[in-house]
């Protein structure tokens, strides 16, 4: 399956602002993109400690505008899931695993064990404990856009029960991590291929990986069934870790339009034109900003 994904973000600044970005897919995914196209200023590329490609630059008074479209290649099936896979005792873990296991700026395991542990304490199996997780929390929280809050962490998600993607993945991993399960946070594209339209849509999303009998297996409580044609941008311990912009000061997102979406490789102009069921605006109706619609959850300014 080809699937088209992209964005293009406009961002104001009054004077000269350092960013860092996490935009582009992630490097996984490198010999998988088989056409694109940048319209973006020239930028510095490094990868950061958990192997994700970030972006740095130096934003001029004004507006910036980041442009990136792509066809990527994926193989067009659901999430796999092992539901016989057990998890691995903490002293057997890969190295790499470890820091999944730790509370993090927003996973506040140490807030959440007890819980965790009187709820789902009682099941044996990892991959049935990472089900029932899922499970609870899909049906725990109310999602909607706005209720978006780029502060709020597992524990007040779970005191508040609302949240957007972001909160569900946030309580999901620290409930994991609580029972010893290494868990991390993961961004992407993520479009409406193989379920029903959704009338504001949220092509950028957040979910979660946990590691189970020796691999890492991909679950999203805020949808809390399989989808189809996840790319993934990055991957760390929290949101904190991996916001689309970190600015060193003050700025204004001007413009967020965010598409994922399959392609039929019929338009030789590679032309995008956004399918008819979607609104004015990619992110609700028109006229909402789109920090109003939980875009400021992957956006952090440093000031």
């Amino acid at each position: 399956m080809l699937i088209r994904v992209g964005y293009e973000i406009a961002v104001e600044v009054a004077a000269p602002t350092a960013v860092y970005s996490y935009l582009n897919v992630h490097p996984e995914h490198r010999q998988d993109v088989i056409w694109s196209s940048f319209g973006q200023p020239n930028a510095s590329s490094f990868r950061d400690i958990h192997g994700n490609e970030c972006q740095r630059l130096l934003m001029e008074p004004g507006e910036t505008v980041f442009k990136y479209d792509a066809v990527v290649k994926v193989d067009g099936a659901p999430d796999f899931f092992d539901d016989d896979a057990d998890q691995v005792n903490p002293n057997d873990l890969p190295m790499e695993c470890l820091a999944y296991l730790l509370g993090s700026r927003y996973c506040e395991t140490d807030r959440l064990s007890q819980i965790a542990w009187k709820r789902f304490g009682h099941i044996t199996k990892g991959a049935h404990r990472v089900r029932a997780i899922c499970d609870f929390v899909n049906s725990y929280l109310t999602f909607s856009y706005g209720y978006a809050r780029s502060t709020r962490t597992a524990l007040e998600a779970y005191e508040e029960r609302v949240g957007v993607c972001r909160d569900f993945a946030h309580l999901t991993i620290t409930l994991c991590r609580a029972l010893n399960i290494p868990a991390r946070y993961v961004n992407g594209f993520m479009g409406d291929i193989g379920v029903a339209p959704d009338p504001s849509p949220m092509d950028y999303n957040a979910w979660v990986e946990v590691f189970l009998d020796g691999r890492w297996f991909t679950v999203d409580a805020r949808h809390n069934q399989p989808r189809i044609g996840r790319i993934v941008v990055a991957r760390g311990c929290d949101a904190s870790d991996i916001p689309l912009f970190s600015t060193f000061g003050p700025h204004q997102l001007k413009r967020f339009e965010v598409w994922t979406e399959e392609f039929d490789g019929k338009q030789p102009t590679m032309q995008r034109q956004a399918p008819a069921v979607r609104t004015s605006s990619r992110y609700g109706p028109a006229g909402r900003s789109p920090l109003d619609l939980g875009v400021s959850s992957f956006v952090h300014a440093m000031i």
